[in-house]
């Protein structure tokens, strides 16, 4: 060999050196949680425009916030500015926008600043009108400050909102606010918006709407006076706890009395709409052009949901459909009026098997828009002349999502995304652009701008910063697999170790959630969760998680599977998926972990009580323990009351098995977690202490069920970490 031939592979051996020392950099639990190294840039505040053509965006800097405008067809990235950040000034003060409202004649804008939140949802905030024209700044009502879901009439010369239980409509031109109600209290009544339970489980925090022609307000109000009460202490330092008192109502208990009304502005006159018999009202939706309110109520069941539509003009009302159910029905939560008649409606239904797309008119005739064996996950809407319909599906598999547009007539159905991997799409008005954001397992979010034919027209975020920072790690891929589960196929994922060697034995380390709604194993980029299980392979672990039945996106049999029985079946899937990985040659079947939040903290403890001795160490993160102690929404559509189906609450509640407790376990829960209660670690608890068994616990004061704020999820996930390290 010659010298040339020495020197050149020397060369490319200390490059491959250099490079493979480069990408060495370790992973820790500061980087992640502390310093969000990992976090990915979004699109915010982004606003299609009336013509079509145009859109505009929020920008945040650390200082301050500004608008700006773009055309769609020219998108150049920085677009003109529309609201600079030194017009965002009151009083002196930069204000910190965090969204952003048109007026109908886009002449306005509705600022919403100093958001506070206060349950998952609902917030309080301080609202401002800008007028676009004049530069002028001012407060929605200075003696509201605090208000919440504020927003324009129609015409854009009003807004209503909600403030102390009460509901309000502010006049632009005159300056004059006028009370549409007066007996909102806390505690007792509520209106205009809704309490704890609906919009946890419901998803429905705006319990009014303003009719088209911007003469009539159709609100919701809630009578909670005779639901029980809940109490949370706060401490703070103080010789004394602070109290927070809230009414949440628990499976089988009473809950609020909702009524609904008309407010009629011309007469300032408000009527009672009577309606046959209902437990709930969780939708309700005006006709784009009549004077025609549609109302959805469910039973107490949740297995009946009825469509009333409401002639607002004589209050008279009438049923024009009704699905019935042996399990429940979802609530629609995508019923949109069709162009131009105002007629008919366009929603989703299970009715076939699996979730679809159907044309629904008032006259109580349906019609299929889409069909097959796969699930509609989202309706995005119609274009202006009722002819198309667009929606996301997993078509292409329980894991998967893309974006169609289908005709209304249900022909020439097409993809206008990659139809693999999680595609999201935030539709303009009008439907002829769009904002697509894609990711996959492997790949974080980028955000695309669309036509309504799929052409891309410019790159709002491709997140190239963070692209190049994962560069500098080596990370493993997580791989799609499948389990068997004692009823068949079930989807999972798995996370080998970077170095994984297939001739030696890992630890399994299980992730899980289970329940209703809400799927592990999909085809997204799972943030930061995923750089912990990085990190967790980075420590020699191989990662899981499967979703058991009971998960969505597979039809209604396998969602409604554990109807009266949650817990049971999907334990019977997490076992035989660890007794599946135990059987492999690179795993230590005697170390197997699992660990949940939520729901999935409800699995972790059920696995390792009912299910023992199966897994070697289980954490369960802010956990059900028995359902009897959740709210009745949520836990009667899945199992009917405790006093009806006392079978199915027990036997599946850890509590009943807490002596069979084995391996080691830890409880993690927020004292002020107003969702699932600390009330269920502390019944389990004292359970665990009367059959002598020992455990691990660790308590979170005054946090919620996210556990965050400062250094909390720091603190938790070093917590996780140090846990699994020792006992896995």
């Amino acid at each position: 060999m010659n010298l040339t031939k020495i020197r050149n592979l020397f060369i490319a051996c200390i490059l491959v050196l250099s490079n493979a020392i480069y990408a060495q950099k370790t992973l820790s639990i500061e980087k992640i949680w502390r310093n969000f190294e990992f976090a990915r840039k979004g699109v915010a505040g982004f606003n299609g425009m009336k013509d079509g053509e145009h859109f505009t965006k929020l920008n945040r800097s650390k200082d301050s916030t500004s608008i700006s405008i773009h055309s769609y067809k020219k998108y150049q990235g920085e677009g003109n500015s529309l609201v600079s950040a030194s017009e965002l000034v009151y009083q002196g003060k930069l204000l910190p926008i965090d969204g952003y409202e048109f007026s109908a004649d886009e002449t306005k804008l509705l600022l919403t600043t100093e958001t506070t939140p206060i349950y998952r949802r609902s917030f309080t905030a301080n609202y401002f009108i800008f007028d676009l024209k004049t530069k002028k700044i001012s407060p929605l009502d200075d003696t509201k400050n605090g208000a919440t879901l504020a927003q324009f009439s129609p015409n854009g010369k009003k807004v209503a909102f909600v403030f102390q239980n009460n509901l309000y409509v502010k006049d632009i031109e005159s300056n004059i606010t006028s009370a549409i109600t007066n007996d909102g209290k806390q505690n007792e009544i509520i209106n205009g918006t809704t309490d704890w339970v609906y919009e946890e489980e419901f998803a429905i925090t705006k319990g009014f709407e303003w009719s088209f022609d911007s003469k009539k307000l159709a609100f919701l109000r809630f009578d909670e006076s005779k639901v029980k009460e809940f109490n949370i202490d706060y401490f703070k330092g103080e010789l004394y706890p602070e109290k927070w008192t809230y009414k949440y109502p628990k499976a089988g208990e009473e809950n609020s009395k909702v009524t609904a009304y008309i407010f009629d502005l011309p007469s300032n006159k408000t009527q009672l709409i009577q309606l046959s018999n209902y437990e709930y009202i969780p939708r309700l939706n005006w006709s784009p052009t009549q004077n025609t309110l549609v109302l959805q109520t469910l039973n107490r069941h949740q297995n009946e949901l009825t469509f009333h539509a409401v002639d607002a003009n004589t209050l008279t009302s009438k049923i024009f459909f009704i699905e019935k159910s042996e399990t429940y029905v979802e609530v629609d939560e995508n019923s949109m009026f069709i162009l131009p008649n105002g007629k008919e409606l366009i929603r989703t239904s299970e009715i076939s098997g699996f979730k679809h797309i159907y044309k629904l008119n008032f006259n109580g005739t349906q019609t299929a828009i889409t069909k097959g064996n796969w699930d509609v996950i989202e309706l995005y809407g119609i274009n202006d002349n009722a002819s198309a319909v667009y929606f996301a599906s997993a078509e292409k598999g329980a894991i998967h999502q893309g974006v169609y547009k289908i005709g209304i007539n249900g022909k020439n159905k097409r993809a206008l995304s990659n139809e693999t991997g999680h595609n999201v799409a935030q539709f303009t008005p009008g439907m002829q652009y769009f904002v697509l954001d894609k990711s996959d397992v492997n790949t974080p979010n980028s955000y695309e701008l669309k036509s309504e034919n799929g052409k891309v027209l410019g790159i709002l975020e491709d997140n190239a910063a963070l692209n190049e920072r994962l560069k500098d790690y080596t990370l493993t891929h997580k791989e799609f697999i499948e389990f068997t589960g004692p009823a068949g196929k079930l989807n999972g994922w798995m996370m080998k170790p970077t170095n994984f060697d297939p001739t030696k034995k890992y630890p399994v380390y299980i992730n899980i959630y289970g329940g209703p709604g809400q799927n592990t194993v999909l085809n997204q980029w799972g943030g930061n969760d995923y750089m912990y299980h990085q990190l967790l392979t980075q420590n020699g672990y191989i990662v899981v998680s499967v979703d058991p039945r009971g998960t969505q996106f597979r039809g209604v049999t396998h969602k409604k599977a554990t109807y009266l029985n949650m817990g049971k079946l999907e334990l019977e899937d997490f076992i035989a998926t660890a007794t599946e990985l135990g059987k492999l040659s690179f795993v230590d079947k005697n170390r197997i972990g699992i660990q949940g939040w939520s729901y999935g903290g409800f699995m972790a403890s059920l696995a390792m009580t009912k299910g023992a001795p199966v897994f070697k160490m289980g954490i369960a993160v802010a956990p059900v323990t028995n359902w009897k102690y959740y709210d009745n929404i949520y836990t009667e559509r899945f199992m009917r009351t405790p006093l009806e189906n006392t079978g199915g609450y027990e036997d599946n509640s850890p509590i009943k098995y807490a002596k069979n407790l084995k391996g080691k376990y830890l409880l993690v829960h927020g004292t002020a977690d107003d969702n699932v209660h600390y009330q269920n670690a502390l019944e389990f608890i004292n359970t665990l202490v009367q059959a002598n068994i020992q455990f691990d616990q660790f308590t979170y004061p005054n946090k919620n069920h996210g556990i965050y704020g400062g250094n909390t999820r720091n603190h938790l996930y070093n917590l996780l970490l140090d846990y699994t390290l020792k006992n896995l």
